[in-house]
């Protein structure tokens, strides 16, 4: 299935039904007057939530929506038929932007979420609502109310628990190909991964999603490389795993660059807890390993954890640690434990 993580659409909500002009004509009936009735009211355009849809991907192909128009009403003081409400169908994280992309008129991050964004035009009265002692035999009605439309942006935002993040070529896609039963493409080139990918990783009882989205490079917020785009799809994340890439001649540089598109993307990123590996350890020597963990450490204020996706070396750490922080994540009311990994500091300024 293609991954979509983007589209817009047009939504109409329905209009409303015309009022009848009418008169009573029965034979044998001494007195005739208006029997016009009302018309319909228009459906509503509805948004849903729902956990089995993990892309956009159909909202390519359909994008215009609009709800059933109200019936008109009829004679015998008949009212039109209410018109069925639209209920559009999108993926659990998706939000809804006006059209300029400034204004978030709807989240929807839980399983059945619901929100009515347009409502159906009133039907129209007709003829024998207007009846009174000034006005005996009325010849006119209402039409329906005309219903609002807009265009609108949809933008998926995974709902994960631990995002990736890295460089191209760091080693994220093969990590979580060896802790998930997810299979990514894994080459030797840069920007291997061109959408996110999602897994499923297990410490004891605790389940939790981990979301690969692909790399950064300086100057993405720029729209240098494929972008900051995907970075949305992270913003829901309880932690951040850095993984930089061991072969880096300049591990400190590579952290930095990470953080600086973090910083410049916005979004509440660079505040998240983060935990800092040392990726492809397999491939350094002890020498080689301790001089770019003190580098890495320096730079990141924070400890490293030696990390090796063949090897399988620093896994089991990883996930523990992973783990501890998306459980507290869940369990507001947990307390912090003293050994817990410390949270950025420095980079973390306050954003509206």
């Amino acid at each position: 299935m293609k991954f979509l993580d983007q589209a817009k659409i047009y939504i109409k909500a329905g209009d409303g039904g015309n009022g009848c002009v009418g008169f009573r004509r029965e034979k044998f009936i001494e007195f005739g007057g208006p029997d016009g009735g009302d018309g319909g009211d228009g459906g509503d355009l509805i948004f849903e939530a729902a956990r089995n849809l993990n892309t956009l991907i159909d909202f390519r192909y359909h994008q215009h929506f609009k709800a059933e128009r109200g019936e008109n009403g009829m004679g015998k003081n008949c009212t039109g038929k209410d018109g069925a409400d639209l209920v559009i169908k999108v993926p659990v994280g998706t939000e809804i932007l006006s059209e300029d992309r400034e204004e978030v008129l709807a989240d929807l991050s839980k399983d059945g979420d619901r929100i009515t964004l347009l409502r159906g035009g009133n039907g129209g009265f007709g003829n024998a609502h207007f009846q009174g002692p000034a006005n005996q035999a009325p010849d006119y009605a209402n039409p329906g109310q005309i219903a609002p439309e807009a265009w609108v942006w949809l933008r998926l935002k995974l709902i994960a628990d631990v995002g990736l993040v890295g460089l191209p070529n760091a080693g994220k896609s093969t990590f979580l190909a060896t802790v998930t039963r997810a299979r990514p493409k894994i080459a030797d080139y840069p920007f291997t991964t061109l959408h996110p990918n999602l897994g499923v990783a297990k410490v004891g009882e605790l389940e939790f999603v981990i979301a690969d989205i692909p790399g950064l490079i300086e100057g993405a917020h720029e729209g240098a490389g494929l972008g900051d785009r995907f970075l949305g799809h992270i913003e829901r994340c309880a932690v951040l795993l850095h993984l930089i890439d061991g072969t880096e001649e300049d591990v400190a540089a590579a952290y930095k660059t990470v953080r600086g598109e973090l910083k410049a993307y916005g979004g509440g990123l660079a505040r998240k807890k983060e935990i800092v590996a040392l990726n492809k350890v397999d491939a350094l020597t002890e020498e080689m390993r301790e001089e770019k963990r003190a580098a890495l450490a320096k730079a990141s204020r924070k400890k490293p954890i030696l990390l090796s996706g063949v090897s399988g070396e620093g896994r089991d750490e990883m996930l523990r640690a992973l783990a501890k922080i998306v459980e507290k994540a869940r369990d507001p009311m947990a307390q912090d434990d003293e050994d817990e990994i410390d949270e950025d500091a420095g980079d973390g300024s306050w954003r509206p």
